[in-house]
């Protein structure tokens, strides 16, 4: 296998991700939005081991996925997007991710920052950012950095000069920023127009930059043994010129909502795909290339009794993360559309136990589906390891004994972490 992603060069991409063709459609029902979810994940099944082989960055499938209209689906109606809820969203990724969760994990910034847009942003942000999404635009990510306490830890600074705003810093795990045609900054910011933070912390913003600006930077340096063809690469800024109307600015201590929530669900849309992903290819293995063991006194393996539990032990375990997923969803929708404590909290709670549901079958799943499988699950031809790589790389996001922390905490005491926890 190549030690580094089988790329285009920095011109080849720009050519590809700047300027955007024409509008995507649009999905007006929910029905319609998880059909092109659907079409979408049969259009890039196929690729999915050869990708993840070659650790290729999956150019075409991302401008596939532009073209579909579902990276509108958090837009609201009267501004030409889907309005569609959680509910929708989630499964649309879930099912994505069930094909090549590599690229099912690139939109999730993407659907969290369109949110972010719909909740804080001001008129004109809206009318210019969420107008590129409904065009097909896809959002990146430069969010995190190495050796900060928490995800809001950032020493990237958005600061006031003689010359305007400028951009300055470094980022880890930019997953979808190669790629997309925007890519959204966390900075500290330290302008005029920053909000006040609490004492003790810094004021902080999303700063929105066009993919091709200049001094930005985005590194092909993803080394993980999963999740290969996300190329959740390293960000540079070097005194990158900012706009001053795509600094999005928002309060580090807020009152509860389910921003941190959602962003979190969509992450366990990802494992529950590869769950059912990982379980659905290697019940396709098994009736393909797999021998009946000589002692079962069957013709197929599919019919050793043995065999038949063990799968559907696991099916059990898949449709139970799937539908604790769905109820997690809903409970967002709910909390989303009458935001009182007591409906935030049930949505927060719900996620965390999705979250870490989802994460624990994903890496049961993808590991335990070998078993029936002999050893021609191990040929690398078919690339079955890939499902527990890329579940053991997702799922170390952020740890899943910290959710069951929080669920024994709520259990029994009714308390959930404060509204500023940047992952609850």
């Amino acid at each position: 296998m190549s030690a580094t992603p089988t790329s285009p060069s920095a011109s080849e991409l720009n050519g590809h991700i700047w300027p955007l063709s024409s509008e995507a459609p649009r999905l007006g029902t929910p029905g319609e939005a998880l059909a092109a979810a659907r079409a979408f994940a049969a259009e890039i099944a196929p690729g999915a081991v050869e990708r993840d082989a070659e650790r290729r960055v999956p150019v075409a499938e991302l401008e596939a996925l532009g073209r579909t209209g579902l990276l509108a689906l958090g837009v609201p109606v009267e501004r030409g997007g889907a309005g569609a809820g959680a509910v929708t969203i989630v499964e649309a990724m879930r099912i994505i991710s069930a094909a090549d969760p590599a690229i099912g994990q690139v939109p999730q910034n993407h659907y969290m920052l369109v949110d972010a847009l719909v909740r804080y942003g001001d008129v004109a942000q809206k009318e210019l950012l969420l107008g590129e999404v409904v065009r097909g635009a896809r959002f990146g990510n430069a969010w995190s950095e190495r050796g900060g306490k928490h995800p809001l830890d950032t020493k990237t600074t958005l600061s006031e000069t003689p010359r305007g705003l400028r951009l300055d810093g470094r980022k880890y795990y930019s997953t979808g920023a190669l790629t997309a045609q925007w890519v959204p900054v966390l900075a500290r910011d330290e302008t005029s127009g920053a909000l006040t933070p609490p004492p003790g912390k810094d004021a902080l913003a999303f700063v929105f930059l066009p993919r091709d600006t200049e001094g930005l930077e985005v590194d092909q340096d993803w080394t993980a043994f999963g999740q290969r063809a996300t190329i959740s690469g390293t960000t540079n800024l070097n005194d990158v010129k900012v706009h001053p109307g795509w600094v999005l600015r928002f309060s580090s201590e807020k009152p509860a909502d389910t921003f941190a929530a959602f962003g979190q669900i969509l992450h366990a849309a990802v494992d529950v795909g590869i769950a059912r992903g990982a379980l659905d290819e290697a019940a396709r293995h098994l009736g393909a290339h797999s021998r009946t063991w000589f002692e079962a006194g069957v013709e197929r393996p599919a019919d050793e009794p043995y065999v038949v539990a063990h799968f559907g032990r696991l099916e059990v375990k898949v449709k139970a993360a799937e539908a604790l997923l769905e109820a997690a969803a809903r409970q967002l929708d709910a909390a989303y559309a009458d935001p009182t404590p007591e409906l935030i909290d049930a949505a927060r709670i719900g996620v965390a136990a999705a979250r870490a549901c989802g994460a624990e079958t994903a890496l049961e799943v993808s590991s335990d589906a070998l078993d029936a499988l002999g050893s021609s699950a191990a040929d690398a031809r078919y690339g079955l390891d890939r499902h527990w790589r890329n579940a053991r790389t997702h799922t170390l996001h952020d740890p899943t004994r910290w959710k069951h922390v929080h669920l024994g905490r709520y259990r029994l005491d009714g308390v959930l972490p404060g509204p500023d926890n940047p992952l609850v």
